[in-house]
């Protein structure tokens, strides 16, 4: 099989087979309780067991199941008509949450620092947000912020070069904010549209990491007080309901303004991220379903949905 045929091309096939263990799970779980049978009591009860196996939480789940029965409990209905009306209520609980990251133009430099634990894609993110970026025309400048580890370094370095992107580094072990502040003046000096600062995430020990984080935001705040712009917290999908810890976690330690959510191709925990934006309600600015740059794009809440569902565009 040759490379083009292995993987689609347009985004929302990438979409669609990124989701498809998710989906899977979802629509093989409807055929089997709709098999048959009116949408009554037992039904609706299966389903919203099936929704919160799916990941998408205990109240989302209550609230899509019960939506379901006010307009179609007793009735005779199949799978696709589910899957579609679900497709259009989790449409409508991300539609508020679907907030690509816009960089405005008097904006300059957008200040953004990236959170997260390590293993969550942090550092793969920043370099696929840069040459998402460049792709549109910005002058994007990166800070290897993470100076706890050498291989975050490089990694960085690596993003950098493939796309186009000058990174600020320094020797592992620096001090983070002091390459935080040399990254804002080199952005302004250069002239650059957005900056993106990776930092640390070593949650094991939340108080060091507390104290790093803070540490950075005073310095950012010495040359802009409106700084950093935004604060984006990259979370891995495949863990599940432990990425409300890690948001709970983050919003504690810094004030986090949105969201990316990666590696949906991992599992069939798809459905975390429907569960995110109900509890939470943060911006949700783009999801990632594979390991290539062009697999990491702006979140749009009708798209997901319905590609969650294995329903076509």
């Amino acid at each position: 099989m040759s490379d083009s045929a292995a993987k689609p091309t347009g985004w929302l096939g990438r979409l669609r087979a990124g989701l498809a263990r998710s989906t899977n799970k979802l629509s093989d779980g409807l055929t089997n309780i709709l098999a048959k049978r009116r949408l009554d009591a037992r039904a609706l009860e299966e389903l919203e067991e099936l929704l919160i196996g799916a990941d998408l939480g205990v109240a989302t789940a209550a609230k899509l199941a019960a939506d379901l029965g006010k307009t179609r409990f007793d009735k005779d209905i199949d799978p696709a008509e589910v899957r579609r009306a679900l497709a259009e209520d989790i449409a409508g609980i991300l539609a508020p949450v679907a907030k690509p990251l816009v960089l405005d133009p008097p904006l300059r430099p957008r200040v953004v620092l990236v959170v997260g634990v390590n293993g969550s894609g942090k550092t793969t993110t920043i370099g696929k947000l840069a040459k998402l970026y460049r792709g549109q025309g910005h002058s994007v400048l990166l800070a290897a912020g993470d100076t706890f580890r050498a291989a975050a370094i490089e990694q960085l370095q690596a993003w950098g070069e493939r796309s186009d992107c000058p990174v600020v580094t320094t020797k592992p072990g620096a001090d983070a904010a002091g390459l935080a502040y040399e990254a804002v003046e080199t952005a302004r000096r250069e002239g650059n549209d957005l900056l993106l600062i990776d930092t640390a995430g070593r949650l094991h020990n939340k108080a060091d990491l507390m104290a790093e984080l803070q540490k950075i935001i005073r310095v950012l705040r010495k040359l802009d007080p409106e700084a950093p712009h935004d604060v984006l917290l990259v979370l891995d999908a495949t863990t599940g309901q432990n990425a409300h810890t890690q948001v709970e976690t983050f919003k504690e330690l810094v004030d986090v303004t949105g969201l990316v959510v990666t590696k949906l191709d991992g599992s069939a925990r798809g459905g975390v991220l429907v569960a995110l934006a109900e509890r939470f309600g943060l911006p949700v600015h783009a999801i990632g379903v594979g390991e290539s740059a062009d697999d990491l794009r702006p979140f749009d809440a009708h798209d997901f949905a319905r590609s969650l569902l294995g329903l076509d565009g």
